[in-house]
């Protein structure tokens, strides 16, 4: 039989409630033992009903909360669940826990309520996916991408796939079991077709995970320049807090600074970096090293160059090492008389009193992102299921390519290629993937 799990599904720590959950057949019976309410206590428990009343701790020690039964199948795991909200506290939370675990509960794995929701057929492994991604996102990006899984549209998708090559396969079947019949000719034209459309809508996936690097992990954004020319400044005012030191001095900058903002939902990670100059001070020298190193590991570039004096070898120098990059040249302190003559991809700015400043985050946007990324649409930004897909893609694209092959391999390659799409919805024998991604669930989920 399955035992009955139970775990604190919220952050131990001070607030108002934590909730502790079971799921399994012994979770009502359980629940009876230690919750005190007349109402809770008949054969008739409303399911999905909040019943107000006292959890047993201990011996004369009571704490009201309220418990909730979530009747099978018709819960999130698909099995019996209860669960109590009590109030946010480490030690009350963790002894309510700990009374379950003495009436016979047995602690669940981390991962151990998806899983059975899995096993049960509530959710697909995309949905599972979607679901770590959605607890673990930082950005709105991140956000809305998972939720476009979360709620199914992405398993929809794969299963109109495997449904039309299931239907292809029954007319591979039906050519090999009459093969007096000529249609063979007419019925790979059909198959092949239908693997031209399956074709498109995969490679339609694959397009829509080129941005999923700069949904979770944000646009790396170096800002590089000589000494002085404002990119502390700068950083300040794309940021909008005083987070660099800004002063007069040249070399004040020694190391990197980094900083997030958020820009039509995606995190910009700013990397204001030392002034690059020949610098005899040694930890300078180490700071100029990493401005470089930084220029290396970038998204794109911002050059600062001082529009007020003429362009010197240094500046000449942050342009050369700028245009080995996407890069934007910001040509600073406009509101003192220019001497810098017109540079490709620049936009003119005052830092210190932050002019254009906006204007320079759509700039990124524009040549990083290169488009509008649509969120209505489903955007797949799992590393996992990419790969499927460009492995789905490969297989497709070896089949159309062997046009004069037999039948019989022409099925094994559509009969591979349902399974492939089946690893990402979980409808696949594969145990090992499904361990692998339930494992990186907390404690509770």
């Amino acid at each position: 039989m399955t035992k009955t799990i139970a775990s604190i599904s919220t952050p131990l720590g001070k607030g108002a409630i934590s909730i502790v959950r079971m799921s399994g057949k012994e979770s009502l019976q359980i629940a009876k033992r230690v919750f005190s309410c007349k109402a809770f206590l008949t054969d008739h428990i409303t399911p999905r009903f909040l019943y107000l009343g006292n959890f047993d701790l201990e011996e004369n020690l009571q704490e009201k909360c309220l418990c909730v039964y979530f009747k099978a199948p018709y819960s999130y795991t698909g099995e019996d669940m209860v669960e109590f909200q009590v109030h946010g506290g480490s030690v009350v939370t963790q002894k309510v826990l700990d009374k379950l675990l003495s009436c016979g509960a047995y602690l669940a794995e981390p991962g151990e309520f998806s899983r059975r929701a899995f096993e049960n057929a509530k959710i697909s492994l995309d949905e599972a996916e979607a679901i770590i991604e959605e607890i673990n996102a930082e950005s709105e990006s991140e956000l809305k991408a998972s939720l476009t899984i979360a709620d199914g549209r992405l398993k929809g998708k794969i299963k109109e796939l495997q449904n039309s090559l299931t239907q292809e396969i029954a007319r591979i079947e039906a050519t090999l079991d009459y093969p007096e019949e000529d249609f063979e000719k007419s019925a790979k034209e059909a198959i092949f077709c239908k693997l031209e459309e399956i074709k498109t809508q995969v490679e339609s996936f694959v397009e829509s995970s080129k941005n999923a690097r700069y949904i979770q992990k944000g646009i790396n954004i170096a800002i590089i320049g000589a000494p002085n020319v404002g990119k502390s400044s700068l950083l300040n005012s794309l940021v909008g807090s005083d987070r660099a030191i800004v002063t007069d001095i040249a070399g004040t900058t020694r190391d990197i600074i980094e900083e997030q903002t958020s820009y039509k939902g995606l995190k910009f990670n700013y990397i204001d970096t030392a002034g690059i100059r020949n610098a005899t001070d040694k930890v300078e020298q180490l700071g100029i090293e990493r401005s470089r190193q930084s220029v290396e590991s970038a998204d794109i570039v911002l050059a600062v160059i001082d529009a007020s004096k003429e362009l010197d070898e240094q500046d000449n120098e942050i342009l050369n090492l700028a245009k080995s990059k996407t890069h934007i040249i910001l040509l600073n302190k406009i509101d003192k008389p220019r001497k810098v003559a017109k540079q490709q991809n620049e936009i003119e700015i005052s830092a210190l009193q932050e002019k254009n400043i906006e204007s320079i985050n759509q700039e990124i946007y524009n040549k990083v992102v290169n488009e509008e990324i649509n969120f209505s649409n489903i955007t797949v930004t799992n590393e996992r299921q990419i790969n499927i897909l460009k492995e789905c893609l490969q297989i497709i694209k070896s089949t159309l390519e062997s046009k004069n092959t037999s039948m019989d391999i022409i099925a094994m390659q559509i009969k591979l290629l349902w399974n492939q799409l089946g690893k990402i919805t979980g409808e696949c024998e594969n145990e090992n993937i499904i361990d692998m991604i339930f494992s990186k669930f907390c404690l509770g989920k």
